[in-house]
């Protein structure tokens, strides 16, 4: 009997550990400004999970169907509610808090968006606690004003941007998020309205006392709020000055590093560092952060994808990040460690570079067995193929490329994601895959990966939020450089056993990125991971032209001489970017079989290359037949359903310098197409052929 009393009070007691105080809208404010509550493992425990309107093909990475792009109106199930029907986004089960909400739309072609009524239902109500028009719930302003709900990349068209909520929303027992429209809903993108989400949530132990949130609250929390939202916007340290710091000031020659040691135990509050050099962006990609923690290695890092802005100085300001105009780059993790910190500057470029401020702030920290080391890695692909772009529904070239795999337990915090676009055209189609403890599916399938980045349609607008970011969008468009940025606070995702980050590589474009991310952990002491330093990359020249991504020299078809044509109409076709280099291509239409078009295109060397020819294809365009200096260079059935763009190879030729001739032969047409005999040039590409040895 002794022992059955004892069992119980035994479970009584962890029971009543368990519940603890209350989750409640305010603790989670105050988590969400708490930098170290994410420097140690989570109590209560949590799982992080996302619901996304992400492409139901996809299945398994075994079936086609796993880069399916149709990212739009998937919902979980559909009900009837009080004579209307309600789309179902999310239906977890309490306790716990949906955490981020992310959501953009667009309306019937030709029509308004109608701007739907978004629900949400806690704890098996049957009246929803959360109604009205979803622009106005997740960034108009219904429940909080920015940054908490903010959109990004403000357009003409209020829907066609990034809409972002983080006012956390606790629930005892159950979430139903719902969409309600009285516009025809639709996944095939051809006539029906649109919605693009994702929302992350938290789900606590069984048994954590959670307090479900109420509208009535907002109102007495609004002083809170005002504060919470201002310091936000703020960033910077919380720590009064006057915290001491250990100094990577000086010179560093090519080569050559810096470092310090710091006695724990302690916890790093601030890092700043700004650098001088003749090339700046070779600087911020070639000098490398180190720090060891407790005798291990934990980060290693160009110091620009650190502080989030690669090797473009760009002034801009995250609740953790902070780039001022003075050259100053600081980050506000908190790093505990139990003994030791060692930091280290390293520069691998073979130019001197001077550190003019280097500052590492630091308190005391209580190590315990909830205590976590934070982690950085970074890997680059360098010069990635992306493959050609068959239809919106398939993909050839589309792939998974890793993030980070970790083994271990810990929480994932954020990634900063710096890359070149070698072609002009979108270059983030593809979607995030996050795995969790085992998952053979991922608990977070996302929606593309502007949409993981808190903004929208490709836009390259500059914006800078607590949680996400934008420093330099360049290169979204158009040959060039871009940098995105993604922070978490309430949606971290923690780990037990260990966590895979894919992200999908899919671009719109046949052509070649240099793709570079940086992920950023904690875990606890015992942790390992798949990304490895790689000096090499660090240290080699960035890109900063689109020539330097590309293997070939590219010249676009509408700048080339034409020096005969014996039919038909040819001119420059103004089209979108996302589809052809420079927004244009060479157009020739309404020929006839045996008409003939020759143009010239320069080589700056003589030589033997392999010539690549983009050309379109469509409903109307005919079979064409091309010659290069008068050889053979294939013979091209451009008939196709939709318009599209492929990058064909020609072969390999001897060519002279200065000018060359590609002809072009209307050689029929494909029974299916339309008999307008169209064929439509978009660039040339001319890749040096080494010589044997």
């Amino acid at each position: 009997m002794r022992l059955v009393w004892t069992l119980a009070l035994l479970a009584l007691l962890a029971s009543a550990a368990l519940a603890g105080p209350p989750i409640t809208l305010e603790s989670l404010l105050d988590e969400m400004v708490d930098r170290a509550r994410l420097a140690r493992w989570p109590d209560p425990a949590y799982t992080c999970r996302q619901a996304s309107s992400y492409d139901r093909s996809s299945v398994s990475p075994d079936d086609e169907g796993w880069y399916a792009n149709w990212d739009r109106s998937h919902f979980v199930r559909t009900e009837e509610r009080d004579g209307r029907t309600e789309h179902v986004l999310m239906d977890a089960e309490g306790p716990g808090a949906l955490v981020r909400f992310w959501a953009t739309w667009h309306g019937p072609r030709g029509q308004p968006f109608s701007n739907g009524t978004l629900r949400v239902y806690l704890d098996g109500g049957a009246a929803p606690t959360i109604e009205g028009p979803i622009a106005d719930v997740i960034d108009g302003g219904l429940l909080a004003g920015p940054p908490l709900s903010q959109g990004v990349s403000p357009l003409t068209d209020h829907a066609r941007r990034g809409h972002n909520l983080y006012l956390p929303i606790p629930y005892a027992k159950r979430c139903k998020v719902t969409y309600a429209t009285p516009a025809f809903i639709d996944t095939g993108g051809k006539t029906g309205e649109a919605l693009y989400y994702q929302i992350n949530y938290r789900t606590y132990e069984k048994g954590t006392a959670v307090e479900t949130f109420r509208r009535d609250r907002l109102a007495a929390l609004a002083p809170k709020l005002a504060r919470l939202q201002h310091r936000l916007a703020l960033s910077g340290p919380t720590e009064e000055a006057g915290l001491p710091s250990a100094a990577l000031d000086g010179p560093i020659a090519p080569g050559e590093s810096r470092s310090v040691t710091i006695t724990g135990p302690a916890a790093i509050r601030e890092l700043t560092v700004a650098l001088r050099a003749d090339d700046l962006p070779q600087a911020l990609r070639s000098t490398v952060l180190e720090i060891a923690f407790d005798g291990r290695r934990t980060v290693w890092c160009p110091v620009g994808d650190f502080f989030g802005i690669g090797y473009q100085f760009r002034q801009y300001r995250t609740w953790y990040t902070q780039v001022l105009t003075d050259g100053s780059m600081s980050a506000y993790w908190v790093m505990p460690f139990a003994e030791s910190c060692r930091l280290t500057l390293h520069n691998l470029a073979d130019t001197p570079v001077t550190v003019t401020l280097g500052r590492a702030r630091y308190s005391p920290w209580q190590w315990d067995d909830r205590s976590m080391h934070f982690h950085a890695t970074w890997r680059q692909y360098t010069k990635a193929a992306t493959g050609i772009r068959k239809t919106q529904e398939k993909r050839d070239g589309a792939r998974d490329v890793n993030y980070v795999a970790v083994t271990g337990r810990g929480v994932y915090v954020g990634d900063t994601l710096v890359l070149f676009n070698g072609a002009d055209g979108w270059w983030g189609e593809g979607d995030e895959k996050i795995y969790v403890d085992g998952e053979t599916f991922p608990s977070h399938f996302g929606t593309g990966t502007e949409d993981y980045y808190g903004y929208a349609w490709c836009r390259p607008e500059f914006f800078c939020a607590p949680f996400h970011a934008q420093p330099e969008g360049g290169g979204n468009l158009a040959a060039g450089f871009s940098v995105n940025d993604r922070y978490r606070a309430l949606d971290a995702i923690p780990f037990t056993k260990g966590l895979t980050f894919d992200m999908e590589l899919w671009h719109w474009r046949d052509t070649r990125v240099t793709y570079a991310p940086a992920t950023f952990w904690y875990a606890r002491p015992g942790a390992s991971w798949n990304v490895e330093p790689d000096a090499a990359s660090a240290a080699a020249k960035v890109a900063r032209q689109r020539e330097d991504v590309l293997d070939g020299v590219r010249t676009e078809a509408e700048a080339l001489k034409m020096v005969e044509k014996t039919g038909g109409q040819a001119e420059v076709q103004q089209v979108p970017a996302f589809i052809f280099s420079g927004g244009a291509q060479l157009w020739w239409k309404d020929a006839t079989a045996g008409d003939r078009l020759v143009l010239e295109f320069p080589a700056a060397n003589a030589g033997r290359y392999k010539v690549w020819a983009a050309m379109t294809k469509a409903p109307d365009y005919g079979i064409a037949a091309l010659r290069v200096n008068g050889q053979p260079a294939g013979r091209f059935d451009r008939y196709h359903a939709e318009v599209a763009c492929d990058v064909l190879p020609l072969g390999v030729f001897d060519l002279k310098e200065g000018p060359n001739r590609l002809a072009v032969e209307i050689a029929g047409a494909n029974p299916k197409a339309a008999q307008r005999h169209m064929v439509g040039l978009d660039y040339l590409m001319l890749e040096p052929v080494p010589a044997a040895p």
